[in-house]
């Protein structure tokens, strides 16, 4: 869709909350786009009620912003989150399209081995990790690791009793 058709069915406001700067297309799979500002693709810290305004977008008209918003509302760990998508009405096409686009993200190490919830990985080199004011080690290993499953480049550990987030590319499988 081009800039300008998108901009006009927007309204030139973000599809998922209507804040009108810093808009960019992003796709919706398999062939659509919808336009959202930066805290809407999950740049930056976005506050956990910013969400909230997924219940208002859900009920828009266009297949491809329902699909966009089923989508979010599943990777939210919030009560409200599934309710909300659970109460959405989506014509049978667009649920089949929603469901189908729903990506399996796989998670990879440094070395392109695959990693699961629970493994044991080990870092590769020394990482400050901001706001907890320490820096784990190269060679520390880190257990039972999360998923992230909406990023493909970020795992979960505790490393020294802190819950981190760790980019992929500084672990290896152990």
């Amino acid at each position: 869709m081009r800039w300008d058709e998108l901009m006009d069915r927007a309204g030139s406001a973000c599809e998922f909350c209507g804040a009108a700067d810093g808009l960019t297309s992003v796709d919706v799979p398999t062939e659509d786009q919808v336009l959202l500002c930066p805290a809407c693709r999950g740049e930056g810290d976005v506050p956990a009620a910013h969400w909230r305004s997924l219940e208002g977008a859900m009920w828009s008209a266009e297949p491809s912003v329902q699909i966009a918003v089923w989508r979010k509302l599943g990777e939210i760990d919030e009560m409200w989150a599934t309710d909300a998508r659970e109460s959405m009405m989506m014509e049978p096409e667009v649920q089949a399209r929603a469901e189908a686009s729903a990506l399996v993200v796989e998670h990879f190490d440094s070395n392109g081995m695959r990693l699961e919830h629970g493994d044991t990985v080990v870092l590769v080199k020394d990482l400050v990790v901001k706001g907890a004011g320490f820096t784990a080690k190269r060679g520390t290993a880190v257990r039972n690791i999360s998923l992230v499953p909406n990023n493909a480049a970020h795992i979960e550990g505790k490393v020294e009793g802190q819950r981190i987030v760790i980019l992929t590319e500084f672990v290896k499988r152990k």
